[in-house]
């Protein structure tokens, strides 16, 4: 048996270590999603709070009264940028839907103002409260919205199936979202609480451990959250995967898949090629009656 050492944690939670060729990854997201923004010219930069970068992208629906897809993007909670990500819209268009893709502040913030993941997970609260306020001026309609979130924004997209919204806003309804899909999340983070390279920008505390991770929660009393993971990821994100589907059950974890052949990176890339089954699976949440 390992031993379950810094090291080892490292080993398991160091996804651009067991992807050599994870900067190829990135250059073609930069450049596919460059393409996208020239080609579907959406709203760019549009600010639902007053964190620095507590702003979104939204590619208006093909045609009125549209689903709404909120894409989250991963990074550790401490690097990335929703213009690496607008590549996934073009793919979630062609569903018929309104797509968002937002960015939250990184982890750990700055001198004068920290970040940390439970700030996020906030944010992320405030991002989709402005969605169902504002997405009908863009031809969303705001009763069918799904989020879809890669890595740290897998766990996200999880914390938002189980939102208090009332706490958010009282205007906003209790089931604001009932659909969600994480692709390769993160659900406990006391394991990343005991990842150095991470922990030194996220500085997880154990009441951070305690507000933040979907696995510890009841499940939601409403709702379905789809999981997946790559089926050549590390055996920690393995775990994470089936974890959360027997944290939360079958009837609210209905889809739970390792992905053959794809690692931590191609499995976003996944979601943007018709035919496969990480897009068959967008394609289903998004029909799924609300």
């Amino acid at each position: 048996m390992a031993i379950k050492d810094a090291a080892w944690h490292d080993r398991m939670y160091n996804n651009r270590a067991l992807v050599p060729d994870f900067a190829d990854h990135f250059d073609h997201w930069r450049k596919a999603s460059e393409a996208a923004r020239q080609t579907l010219q959406p709203q760019l930069d549009l600010r639902f709070g007053e964190g620095p970068l507590e702003t979104l992208d939204v590619f208006p629906a093909p045609r009125a009264g549209a689903p709404v897809v909120v894409f989250i993007h991963g990074g550790y909670w401490r690097s990335l940028d929703k213009a690496d990500h607008s590549f996934v819209a073009p793919a979630l268009r062609d569903m018929g839907a309104c797509v968002v893709v937002v960015n939250y502040d990184l982890c750990p913030g700055t001198d004068t103002q920290a970040v940390t993941i439970p700030d996020i997970a906030v944010q992320m609260s405030r991002a989709l409260a402005w969605v169902w306020r504002h997405i009908g001026e863009h031809g969303g309609d705001r009763s069918n919205i799904s989020v879809i979130g890669h890595s740290a924004g897998g766990h996200l997209a999880a914390m938002l199936l189980a939102c208090d919204w009332k706490k958010v806003g009282r205007d906003l309804p209790a089931g604001l979202v009932r659909k969600a899909m994480s692709i390769s999340g993160l659900y406990d983070l006391e394991p990343v609480r005991k990842t150095p390279f991470v922990q030194a920008d996220l500085r997880i505390t154990p009441a951070h451990v305690r507000m933040a991770s979907p696995a510890k929660w009841q499940r939601p009393s409403k709702g379905v959250l789809y999981t997946v993971v790559g089926g050549d990821e590390s055996p920690e994100f393995l775990r994470h995967n089936r974890l959360i589907h027997q944290a939360w059950g079958p009837k609210t974890v209905p889809v739970c898949e390792d992905l053959p052949g794809l690692n931590h990176f191609s499995v976003v890339t996944d979601l943007t090629r018709p035919g496969s089954r990480l897009n068959a699976l967008a394609q289903a949440l998004i029909e799924l009656p609300v």
